[in-house]
């Protein structure tokens, strides 16, 4: 991929303050993108925010309320003048080594909306600003667990595959209109998120993949890069592998 593709293209990553959001908002700034980072706290982007004010900026933002994801769509239009990129990286585990019939009704609707309905909210107040140009990169952050279930992950596992269905739809909706809209499914890649969970949760996954290791940050934001690139401009609609062969369809 040509190092000045993406220069000056205009990305809003959500869940951009830590773990892959995070990776992925490093990854593209050192390709001259102009990041619109949405997350509830800084954290990890602080430092960046600091040394790379012109480059990004940080919004504040739950992005399971439909109303402020509407509002903040348009104001990051109005501040770099368009939109390019969408990668959705905000997501939950939820409770988890939990099986269906013990599982909490409360819990699975917040994994919703967090996982589902939060990347349905950004994508579709995105899709108008990039129909108005015929171009766009959209990437939704789904999981193996949406394409083979991982027992005692039901929420999560329901949600991803949700995402991925979702992915489908939207891609084959687009196709004519210059934009992209595909999905990414990792299998377990080391971040906070399941350094939280519990150890055999995290051994049952971890099993499954025949290079039986986790995929690393660096390793997911490489392909991420490649998927919302100029470059992929024939890929539609597709869910990418990152499992270290646990996916082989």
């Amino acid at each position: 991929m040509e190092q000045n593709s993406l220069n000056q293209q205009v990305a809003v990553i959500t869940g951009a303050a830590s773990g892959l959001g995070f990776a992925i908002v490093k990854k593209l700034l050192m390709l001259h993108v102009r990041i619109a980072a949405f997350d509830l706290e800084t954290r990890e982007l602080q430092e960046f925010l600091n040394d790379n004010s012109s480059k990004i900026n940080f919004y504040k933002i739950d992005v399971t309320d439909e109303i402020a994801v509407e509002e903040t769509i348009k104001l990051v239009e109005k501040d770099f003048g368009t939109i390019d990129i969408l990668v959705n990286c905000a997501g939950i585990t939820g409770k988890t080594n939990i099986k269906s019939h013990l599982t909490e009704t409360e819990n699975l609707k917040r994994v919703f909306e967090i996982n589902f309905m939060g990347s349905y909210y950004t994508s579709k107040y995105v899709l108008p600003v990039m129909l108005a140009k015929n171009y766009g990169r959209i990437l939704h952050i789904a999981s193996i667990a949406g394409k083979e279930g991982n027992a005692g992950m039901l929420a999560y596992s329901a949600s991803k595959a949700a995402v991925i269905g979702m992915t489908k739809v939207q891609g084959k909706e687009y196709a004519e209109n210059g934009i992209t809209v595909n999905a990414l499914a990792p299998a377990v890649i080391q971040t906070a998120l399941v350094d939280a969970l519990p150890e055999e949760q995290v051994k049952y996954m971890t099993d499954k993949i025949p290079m039986k290791r986790c995929g690393t940050l660096e390793e997911a934001a490489n392909l991420v890069t490649y998927i919302v690139s100029p470059e992929n401009s024939f890929t539609t609609g597709f869910t990418f592998d990152l499992s270290g062969g646990r996916a082989t369809y």
